[in-house]
Formats: C-alpha cells, sequence, structure tokens
C-alpha cells in the first residue's frame, strides 16, 4: 500500500466505497502519459507548449501528480493506487521536458479551462507548479488573478506551497492567493531512503499577512506512476502533498456532489489534524480522511 494511505487512514475510503466517479479533474503540469492506471480515463491533452496532440510527458512530474490523484494501481495490483482511482483526468501541459514554463503559457491555459471547464466536467483543479512572487507584486498577480477567476467560476483550485522554505514568506504563486487552496508537505522534515531535501515546505504569510497553507499532507518519497515503461517513481515535494489533497476532494465531491467551493474550504478548516506546529508551517493541519469524510 501506498505510505500516504497509511498516513491519511485509508480505511475512510475503503469503508466508504469513494473512488471519485463522475469528478473532472484538471492537472496543469508538464503532462500525461497513457499509463494502464489511467483505465481509458484521460481526455485529449491539450499542450500549450509544443500544441502537439495524444499524451506526452518529458519531464514525468505531470504523470506523477496524475497518479496520485487518480491512478487506479492495474499495474502494482492495487499497492500504488491513487486517492481518486475513478475520477477522470484532464491534462494542460504547460511545463517543457526541463519542468519549466512561461507566465503567458499559463495563462492562457487558465484562461482555456475557465472557458472550456463546463465542457469537459472538470470540477477540480491541481496545479502543482509555481514560482516566488515578485516584489510588489502577489495578490495583484496575473496568475494569482487568473486562478481566482476559475475560482469566482466555482472551481476548487488546489496549490502546492512551493519547495522554497523553511523561511517565512516562501509561499510560492499562485499559491499566495488567498482564494484557492494551498497545500503543504506534512513530512518535510523526514529523511526518507535517497531522499535529500529536508524544511523544504513553503510557509506563510505572504505578502499581504495571510495564513498560508491552508493545509498540509504527505508528500516526501510518494510513490506513482513513471512516464515510461508502465512502471512507477518516487518522487518527493509539496506538488504531491497537492495532488493528495486534491484527490481526496475528488472522493469529498462523490459523497456530497452539492458542496461549492467555499464550503469545501470550510471543510478542510473544520476537519484538519492539528499536529501542534506553527499556523504558518501548518495552517490548519494536516488532511484527517476519516474526519474530512464522515
Amino acid at each position: 500500500m501506498n505510505r500516504v494511505h497509511q498516513m491519511i487512514n485509508s480505511r475512510a475510503i475503503s469503508n466508504l466505497k469513494l473512488t471519485g466517479n463522475g469528478i473532472g479533474v484538471a492537472v496543469l503540469d508538464s503532462g500525461i502519459v497513457r499509463h494502464p492506471d489511467f483505465d481509458g480515463r484521460l481526455h485529449p491533452q491539450k499542450d500549450f507548449v509544443r500544441w502537439e496532440k495524444g499524451w506526452y510527458d518529458d519531464y514525468s512530474h505531470g504523470t506523477h501528480v496524475a497518479g496520485i490523484i487518480g491512478g487506479s494501481g492495474k499495474m502494482s495490483y492495487g499497492r500504488f493506487r491513487g486517492m481518486a482511482p475513478e475520477c477522470r483526468l484532464l491534462s494542460l501541459k504547460v511545463l517543457d521536458r526541463k519542468g519549466e514554463g512561461t507566465v503567458d503559457i499559463m495563462l492562457e491555459a487558465l484562461e482555456w479551462l475557465r472557458i472550456h471547464h463546463e465542457e469537459y466536467g472538470i470540477r477540480l483543479v491541481n496545479i502543482s507548479v509555481g514560482g516566488l512572487p515578485e516584489e510588489g507584486r502577489a495578490e495583484d498577480s496575473q496568475l494569482v488573478q487568473a486562478v481566482e477567476r476559475l475560482w469566482s467560476c466555482g472551481l476548487t483550485v488546489v496549490v502546492a506551497a512551493g519547495n522554497e522554505g523553511p523561511g517565512e514568506g516562501t509561499i510560492t504563486t499562485p499559491g499566495n492567493s488567498r482564494k484557492v487552496i494551498t497545500v503543504g508537505s506534512c513530512d518535510d522534515h523526514l529523511l526518507l531512503g535517497r531522499n535529500l531535501m529536508t524544511d523544504y515546505s513553503g510557509r506563510g504569510p505572504t505578502m499581504e499577512c495571510i495564513m498560508k497553507p491552508e493545509i498540509v499532507a504527505p508528500g516526501q518519497m510518494v510513490k506513482s506512476c513513471a512516464n515510461r515503461g508502465n512502471a512507477y517513481t518516487m518522487k518527493s515535494g509539496t506538488s504531491m502533498s497537492a495532488a493528495v489533497v486534491t484527490g481526496a476532494l475528488a472522493l469529498l465531491m462523490e459523497k456530497e456532489p452539492d458542496l461549492t467551493n467555499r464550503e469545501i474550504k470550510l471543510r478542510l478548516y473544520q476537519r484538519a489534524a492539528d499536529l501542534g506546529w506553527s499556523p504558518r508551517r501548518q495552517g490548519w493541519g494536516m488532511l484527517d480522511m476519516g474526519k474530512l469524510l464522515r
């Protein structure tokens, strides 16, 4: 079993028989390959980098994130199943083969999603990319405004806190938006396997003194889908933590389909597990699946 499930209580998921069925999730990242764990649940990929057709991921990050959200675990006999193994996934490729992207590409993809989300049945958006905000351009930045337009359309937007910690004010943009759900790592202090990163999770407050992140989740040495060979690979970072929360919210939406994005955010606040850390590090606390889905 994936250690993510072990940390957030997989029994809460199995007992309720929730799979994310019927929930559409958009993933803005480096692309997604047609790994068997996605079981034909991929919408046609929208490539904003090279404008190619078909599914591809020349950096591997997007496929890994998508596997955490919605991989079925087919190739591992369920051992590395994602959080919501029957959700539908829409890949918006915004990162190139080096894992780099531009603000213009991100803005184009976000605007396309704003226009087309209903057509694809998208309710959730995962953004596991970001950069440090420029001084004087925090909440009024174009990226923040773009994700807040998605939020205003009713979409639930989940953004990684970034890996620039542990200093204060290291939340990456667009995670510094006061509207979106920003996710940090609850286990970044652990040195697991060959992982060399430690204490990397972005911490608040933002330039406007807004508490961030809202919540933390496992992100260290998470095993998920690789971009070649129908295999799996391990990665660490708040990108993985954000994907865990996105998948969890797909289950919540399946259970209670009439919840608004504001109500979902309130539910996270009410049912997070306090780790006893500073709010600048943990926000409201750690994702607790048992409480979230009860």
